[in-house]
């Protein structure tokens, strides 16, 4: 079996020799100046991103693969470590006040955007002040924008100064209605990324694909559906301990081959660097049944991995104003429930994903955040007969009265959700599965589309708040991450409430709204993830952390 995938995934490659050709042509191209070095002699990281990248602008960095190209360009006012603490980054410091409701920020002196013709001249740049920010986060709320990332300054007092205060070029203020505990660590997010406006303004729509930023990388081309490169920013503020310039690398070459037996066979050549997580097309090649690096790849590959803040979930719609739910059995949450008991997580995880992740058995909030509680059970215990009880005291016995349920998803969890589908026939329900492509998937359910989908949710910042705001009814998508639409008056209440209290009560509280949730059960917890990294034996100093945000700026290559 391991020589027919690999003997099929060599054969994707062959069948794209024209794109790697073509490939080659434009890294020549684009190394070639006089006797500058080839791309063989230069550090490029090479990476593959089997879903495509939508977007370079921070206002739209709502999906992973967004916000690792995002990252590379962009910076903000803080940034998290490994450990998931708030640093400086753009602002060398900052003050709270006593209420707990007013920031400022002192911003550093030698940050410069990127060179832009926008600014003048194609070498022309540009000093990043407070005003750069001020406009940034007023593009994010501005309702024409549409950004995904809105919800960040719902806290924002724009009553009082405008929210957004420009003090001087290096002093910003921010204003919110009331103290909220997790917003220093919000800001780390790629929505908040400084953006310059001249550019912004020239390029309309286009900024997507010509992103200027203040980053350690900046974008040298992109040929859509084959291949994007970022360039070293010679000129990025950062250095580090020994006073070396920052980043090490010369560029980042970034592939959308789709084909993952492909890049797992590109990852196994030396074409890629490393890849991240686990697809059922290599899992079993590349893990033991136990979750380890099989021994075979030891020599060529580091396995590196740590709890992720994550979890995989099925998401229902609850709402009852959508067409499609009008009248339907999922709005009864009785029938939610069952659906919650009538499935074995831990064959689930051992089975199809190696033991290479966590079973969501104790609610919605993922191992590692305040309000996880490992001996909690909120309903999603395996429990055959008791979801056959829910069903029958729905008045849907043995799932009769029930019409067939459709289960979105991509290609890459069909077998999650073929699983599901076994578990819920036992039960009597009729479930049909839906595969979309990962762009229309994404729209569909970001816009309450879908009856019921397969969704992942991880962590923007390290507070539970950020996994219970997916059922806030003030974030109803499109404005929001509420894509389920639950409502609840008694969450919302409490919710609301949990900003304002001290750590050990808003913990509490946290558990209390975990409750809330999985008893109503808008959503069907699979798995908390982790975060799994195969990385080139040549790379050295590779992060992996627990939002699994990829960082390259000290990132080096033998």
């Amino acid at each position: 079996m391991k020589s027919q995938k690999a003997g099929k995934a060599f054969h994707s490659i062959q069948h794209k020799v024209p794109t790697y050709t073509l490939l080659a042509v434009l890294m020549m191209a684009f190394f070639a100046c006089g006797t500058v070095a080839s791309e063989e002699e230069k550090k490029v990281f090479h990476y593959n991103e089997s879903n495509g990248i939508s977007s370079l602008d921070p206002a739209f960095a709502r999906n992973l693969e967004n916000m690792w190209a995002v990252n590379q360009l962009f910076d903000g006012l803080v940034e998290l470590n490994d450990e998931l603490e708030v640093q400086p980054l753009i602002a060398k410091s900052w003050t709270i006040d006593s209420t707990g409701k007013h920031y400022s920020f002192q911003l550093r002196s030698e940050v410069y955007f990127h060179p832009s013709i926008h600014f003048g001249t194609p070498d022309s740049t540009r000093k990043v002040t407070a005003s750069d920010f001020k406009y940034s986060f007023l593009r994010i709320v501005d309702e024409k924008r549409a950004s995904p990332g809105k919800w960040i300054f719902n806290q924002v007092d724009f009553e009082y100064k405008g929210g957004f205060e420009v003090v001087n070029d290096s002093t910003f203020n921010i204003h919110l209605k009331a103290p909220f505990a997790p917003f220093l660590s919000m800001l780390s997010m790629q929505y908040c990324n400084v953006v310059p406006q001249e550019v912004v303004e020239a390029t309309g729509a286009d900024f997507r694909s010509k992103a200027v930023g203040c980053g350690p990388f900046k974008l040298a081309f992109w040929l859509e559906n084959v291949a994007l490169v970022f360039h070293k920013n010679t000129s990025f503020w950062q250095r580090d301990e020994n006073n070396e310039a920052l980043p090490y690398l010369d560029a980042i070459k970034i592939e959308f081959v789709r084909d993952m037996s492909a890049e797992f066979m590109g990852l196994v050549k030396g074409e890629y660097d490393f890849m991240s997580g686990i697809h059922p097309a290599y899992k079993d090649e590349l893990l033991t049944p136990n979750g380890e690096l099989n021994k075979e790849f030891h020599e060529r590959l580091n396995f590196q991995r740590t709890p992720f803040l994550k979890t995989d979930y099925i998401g229902i719609l609850v709402d009852e104003t959508a067409p499609e739910m009008q009248g339907h059995p999922l709005l009864n949450p009785l029938v939610r429930q069952a659906l919650n008991y009538s499935f074995d997580r831990e064959l689930m995880v051992r089975y199809l994903r190696n033991n290479a992740v966590v079973e969501a058995g104790h609610g919605f909030i993922p191992k590692g955040l305040p309000g996880y509680v490992e001996s909690a059970n909120y309903g999603v215990n395996y429990d055959l007969q008791k979801a056959k009880d829910l069903l029958r005291e729905a008045n849907y016995p043995e799932g009769e009265g029930i019409p067939p349920i459709t289960i979105s998803s991509t290609s890459d969890y069909v077998d999650l959700c073929e699983y599901l589908q076994h578990a819920w026939q036992k039960i009597g329900l009729n479930v049909e599965i839906d595969v979309l492509a990962g762009s229309a998937h994404r729209e569909k359910v970001a816009k309450s589309q879908l009856m019921m989908f397969r969704k992942s949710w991880l962590a923007d910042y390290p507070d539970a708040e950020n996994f219970l705001g997916l059922f806030h009814s003030k974030n109803f998508c499109p404005d929001g991450p509420n894509y389920t639409h639950f409502k609840s008056l008694e969450f919302d209440s409490l919710f609301e409430a949990s900003s304002l209290m001290p750590l050990q009560e808003r913990e509490r509280a946290y558990r209390k709204l975990d409750s809330l949730v999985m008893s109503s059960s808008p959503v069907i917890p699979l798995f908390y993830d982790q975060v799994s990294h195969f990385v080139s034996k040549d790379v050295l100093d590779f992060p992996t952390n627990p939002v699994n945000m990829l960082d390259l700026k000290r990132v080096q290559k033998k």
